[in-house]
């Protein structure tokens, strides 16, 4: 049975291209959330470093269960007894000239319980400002969908961009997902138009918490990244934002109200169309 009322955190930092300054930053961040009752944390996209480009990220990619990014979120996890989503992390892919962006978990002992690869690549163009991105040119896309067990309930994993595609999150509620951890770097502009909205909608559609856990300033390479990581109930209500900078929003999620929620508003059990 999950934990009633959980305190959780959605950390937020403005990433730069110092590794080791970035892993001080967040666990600063992460011991200052646990000393406030966090149980579940979540890192944002590419907490550990943003270079220049996308493909500054290869010579820092790791084989799977060995590596300095993996060690510090395990020591992490294990030396303060908490649940850690690890934002994205740059692993090893089958293609030599890529990474894969990948979500570990790690459960209150250190281990590695779950991996959730970043599946939607964000290949766009942003008229507003002229950027363009293309991710693809040098990250491996995921195919695998990512719900596990946790004390606090069902946990499925997305990132970023996958919060644009609705179907996912359908294929993690048909495998029992009631928290959603969404860590990402969404971009100032697609954020102020975009991401209070998908997140809450995504909450709303599949009555679960949804914690979000972002980028928040400005970066090395210029990009200026929205911020604004929140923690969202199963009735679409924000129960804390932290809208700049550096921190964290904290707040608790309960399972008794998410089970009251799906069966006074059953619209999930009333679906006609189902994910294949």
């Amino acid at each position: 049975m999950p934990q009633q009322a959980v305190p959780v955190a959605a950390i937020q930092l403005a990433s730069g291209s110092n590794v080791n300054a970035n892993l001080l930053e967040t666990e600063r961040l992460v011991e200052a959330a646990v000393a406030k009752g966090a149980r579940l944390v979540v890192l944002p996209e590419n907490f550990a470093f943003m270079g220049q480009v996308i493909a500054d990220q290869l010579p820092l990619a790791e084989p799977e269960g060995d590596g300095p990014l993996q060690e510090f979120l395990a020591r992490l996890a294990r030396r303060l007894k908490i649940w850690l989503v690890g934002g994205t992390i740059p692993l090893e892919a089958r293609d030599n000239g890529k990474v894969r962006a990948a979500c570990l978990v790690y459960d209150d002992t250190g281990r590695q319980v779950a991996r959730y690869d970043k599946m939607h690549l964000f290949d766009v163009h942003i008229a507003e400002s002229g950027e363009d991105y293309a991710e693809s040119d040098d990250i491996e896309p995921g195919d695998t969908v990512r719900v596990i067990d946790t004390p606090f309930g069902r946990l499925g994993l997305a990132v970023c961009y996958d919060l644009r595609f609705p179907e996912l999150f359908r294929a993690m509620l048909d495998q029992g997902a009631e928290i959603i951890a969404v860590p990402s770097a969404f971009t100032a502009i697609t954020g102020r138009a975009h991401w209070e909205v998908l997140l809450r909608a995504r909450a709303i559609e599949n009555l679960c918490y949804v914690i979000a856990a972002a980028q928040g300033g400005f970066h090395v390479n210029g990009r200026e990244t929205h911020g604004h990581s929140m923690v969202v109930d199963p009735w679409g209500s924000v129960l804390s934002v932290y809208p700049r900078g550096n921190g964290a929003a904290i707040a608790n999620i309960d399972s008794i109200l998410l089970r009251q929620t799906r069966r006074n508003f059953p619209c999930v059990d009333h679906r006609r169309l189902r994910c294949r």
